[in-house]
């Protein structure tokens, strides 16, 4: 059964809504993207933040692993995404939800 935190992101990938949560004791707020297992068998979701506490610049694409995510909120707002798609990504290896393929293609 997957976790609160699971569901929490899940939910907010079918509804375009934005997140915000604690992620390595930062403040992160973010649009999540894809979500589903890494390759270790983790819960893990792929997003763009575009706003909050980061170590490096924003916006960036973070790999949050969902076990190590805190005080999560969801909010409608802007949805944003990253700009730069040339590179495959390599959070998610077994994918449960992508936005592009499992909500957007559906409307």
């Amino acid at each position: 059964m997957p976790s609160k935190a699971y569901a929490l992101f899940r939910q907010a990938i079918l509804a375009e809504q934005q997140v915000v949560c604690v992620y390595a004791g930062r403040r992160r707020e973010l649009c999540p993207h894809i979500i589903g297992y890494n390759k270790g068998g983790e819960e893990v979701v792929l997003a763009w933040q575009f706003a909050g506490e980061s170590s490096g610049k924003l916006p960036q694409w973070r790999c949050l692993r969902l076990a190590r995510v805190s005080g999560i909120s969801l909010r409608n707002g802007h949805w944003h995404e990253g700009g730069s798609h040339r590179t495959e990504q390599t959070c998610v290896s077994a994918i449960d939800l992508d936005i592009n393929v499992h909500v957007r293609k559906r409307r």
